[in-house]
């Protein structure tokens, strides 16, 4: 049986990282029963080699840029979906970001 819930993780850099959150709880994500802007997250180190035709917010064509970024992983319903997409990508500093919504079961 599907839940009502979906888990939404992205990586962001730390310099954004209240920005990036506060747009997808303001978007209806984070809630969990009489709980709100809940969240789990770690800091961790990415990396990425920007190609011709981007525009990297940090970092430079062609040479590997590591750099402090957190996994933030929280709840989402699935009807809140598509608003708290929006408001990831409206706030994220990247053009590409890395995010992902991952189905959970009901048990």
């Amino acid at each position: 049986m599907t839940s009502q819930f979906l888990k939404l993780v992205f990586f962001v850099p730390a310099t954004h990282l209240d920005a990036v959150k506060s747009a997808v709880f303001a978007a209806g994500g984070g809630r969990q029963g009489d709980y709100e802007h809940c969240c789990w997250q770690v800091l961790g180190q990415g990396q990425f080699r920007p190609l011709s035709g981007s525009s990297p917010f940090v970092g430079e064509h062609g040479k590997l840029e590591l750099l402090a970024e957190y996994r933030v992983e929280l709840l989402c319903p699935t009807d809140r979906a598509v608003s708290a997409k929006e408001a990831l990508l409206a706030a994220h500093p990247y053009e590409e970001p890395s995010f992902e919504f991952v189905p959970l079961v009901q048990i």
